[in-house]
């Protein structure tokens, strides 16, 4: 039988923790969106040096664990004589990890976009990089909507990896409790709710947002 009196005993641990994940989450997701949107950007420019470097980025920080990524950036400053705390190692690995597939999916969206639409910005006289920030990527993102929605729930949950090296978010708050109380069950059953408060919400939004591109396509 469920015990109650953990979420309410514990409630404020849970929601520092929570607080925490969604900070963290909130600075990954703008960070792997502005990084993202640069590397969809080199995908697909013709400058061939570009377009390696972002093919290759995308190649291997998609096939490597986040775990890995978050390592990298929390022991490997040391190497280079500085270190980052927990949470700043731990936001920028999750952050360069989603990166990664939220650049294909943005690189989707721009191939989406009518060729014309490239050329006659060009014609116009713009460059291609006011073409691809005033014309085709504002195009893109509404396109992309739904599987960029899809991206950043994933972030969420992945963010649950921080933990190991952070020490602020919901996981690391449940461990905690499930040591002292020995209702491990419990415990996590109550983080899974926090998370859901969190993600729901979104995965809503997202398939609202969905049927609205369905019905004006």
């Amino acid at each position: 039988m469920m015990d109650f009196s953990i979420l309410t005993d514990y409630f404020s641990l849970y929601l520092e923790g929570f607080w925490g994940t969604v900070l963290s989450s909130v600075l990954a997701l703008i960070g792997s969106f502005v990084l993202g949107a640069i590397i969809a950007v080199f995908r697909i420019t013709p400058v061939k040096g570009l377009r390696w470097f972002g093919t290759g980025y995308v190649e291997f920080v998609r096939n490597i664990p986040l775990l890995l990524v978050v390592y990298v950036f929390y022991y490997g400053p040391s190497a280079l004589g500085f270190t980052l705390d927990g949470f700043t190692a731990g936001t920028i690995g999750l952050a360069v990890y989603t990166s990664a597939f939220i650049a294909e999916a943005i690189r989707a969206g721009i191939m989406a976009v009518p060729k014309g639409q490239m050329e006659a910005a060009r014609s116009s006289g713009l460059s291609y990089i006011q073409t691809m920030t005033n014309v085709i990527l504002p195009q893109a993102i509404k396109l992309v909507i739904p599987p960029l929605g899809n991206q950043f729930i994933n972030l969420i949950k992945n963010s649950s990896v921080l933990t190991i090296v952070a020490g602020f978010d919901l996981m690391y708050f449940a461990d905690s409790i499930s040591t002292e109380t020995y209702r491990t069950f419990d415990t996590y059953i109550f983080v899974a709710v926090f998370y859901l408060v969190l993600t729901v919400p979104l995965s809503y939004g997202v398939r609202v947002w969905e049927r609205r591109l369905q019905r004006k396509y």
